[in-house]
């Protein structure tokens, strides 16, 4: 990796918002996750959740390439989401038409803060509109009542990135060091990445001109086989 990939790999990781996520609750449709995902990326979003009973199938391919910068959590309830949500402290927001509802533009997104997007076709379930803090909708002024899920989430991060960005928050890293040293590695030598991920060695350290720091012993386990480590440590 030469250094200015890697100052341009820093850039981006340091940008990344760690108290800032989604929440898909069985949407379904690859299309959607993929558009949803990618939004992700582009307003720095460290990681997305799923919500996925396994009752259904859910297409190969869905995440294809999402998850080389964003991590992407799934459970299989939504209590389990919302459960971490609240050990970070974060404000739980889901969109949903009610008289309950307010301006998605209304809502601070410099708190940490999480959004429930909703499956296309019936939205969010009861259990999450009931233990989110707040309900939010996108104002519409023509004959429908809500748009696609992944456009109404994409107006709702570059709101939020919007705030965040006035407030000065891209400014601070708070990506944690494990997270930075794995995705550069993973982003930078994704060939040796790939082999790393058949071993069970520590993970190297990447210096500030993109080089691997390991030490000796780790390029010599790099070198081996995996059928060959197992043999030298029974």
């Amino acid at each position: 990796m030469s250094p200015e990939r890697y100052q341009r790999l820093k850039k981006i990781l340091h940008q990344r918002q760690t108290d800032l996520t989604v929440c898909m609750e069985h949407v379904h449709k690859p299309q959607n996750f993929s558009a949803i995902v990618r939004t992700c990326d582009a307003v720095g979003v460290h990681n997305v959740h799923i919500v996925w009973d396994g009752k259904t199938f859910m297409r190969r391919g869905t995440s294809r390439g999402s998850h080389k910068w964003v991590k992407v959590e799934r459970h299989t309830q939504f209590s389990d989401a919302h459960g971490q949500f609240k050990q970070q402290d974060m404000q739980v927001l889901v969109t949903h038409l009610s008289e309950d509802a307010v301006d998605f533009r209304e809502i601070d997104y410099t708190k940490p803060t999480a959004i429930i997007l909703g499956q296309e076709k019936y939205g969010a379930s009861d259990e999450a509109i009931a233990k989110a803090d707040k309900q939010i909708i996108i104002p519409m002024m023509g004959m429908v009542q809500s748009l696609n899920v992944s456009v109404a989430g994409a107006l709702i991060l570059y709101e939020a990135q919007r705030q965040r960005q006035n407030a000065g928050l891209y400014n601070k890293p708070t990506i944690p060091e494990q997270d930075f040293n794995e995705l550069m590695f993973q982003n930078g030598y994704p060939d040796l990445y790939k082999h790393w991920q058949t071993k069970t060695l520590s993970l190297p350290e990447i210096g500030d001109d993109g080089e691997i720091i390991a030490s000796k012993y780790w390029w010599q386990q790099m070198q081996l086989s995996s059928e060959a480590i197992a043999s030298l440590n029974s």
